[in-house]
């Protein structure tokens, strides 16, 4: 087992936090799964989310929890952090966050499934939860995704 993940090159482990001041996927970082061998899920939530309307540029806020059953490849959480924040300055409907913020991880780690649903504060009396997910085509996680999207509320 790794103890010291600094061996695969991860940047933002240790270092000293550096915010982006837009949308930056770039920052995101992934490391080696130790536990291949078994399916097991991750969760992350981010109850501090702001992004901004892209028509008015009013912040919006949310709670973004991103749940996800690893391969090979794992997102390092400090990275995820400043991958967030760098929505706060960035105009992008809520939809739009969602499904940007899963395929970013999709495309970084390849996990066997992922699903990212945001909480967003309601703004003018309505409050939206958009939910998205993905399980690899041709697999039982591709099964997974469909029935968790069916039975989703």
């Amino acid at each position: 087992m790794h103890n010291d993940r600094k061996e695969e090159g991860l940047k933002a482990l240790g270092g000293k936090s550096v915010y982006k001041e837009d949308y930056s996927p770039e920052v995101l970082e992934s490391f080696e799964n130790q536990h291949q061998d078994n399916d097991y899920w991750v969760r992350f939530n981010c109850p501090e989310f702001t992004t901004l309307c892209p028509i008015t540029g009013q912040p919006d806020f949310a709670e973004i929890r991103i749940s996800y059953i690893p391969d090979k490849r794992m997102v390092e959480s400090k990275s995820l952090k400043l991958y967030l924040f760098s929505f706060r300055n960035h105009g992008g409907f809520h939809e739009d966050c969602i499904n940007v913020i899963m395929k970013d991880l999709i495309k970084l780690m390849d996990p066997k499934y992922i699903e990212v649903t945001g909480f967003f504060v309601p703004r003018g009396g309505i409050s939206i939860y958009p939910y998205a997910n993905y399980g690899r085509p041709g697999t039982k996680y591709e099964s997974l995704a469909e029935q968790r999207l069916a039975t989703h509320e």
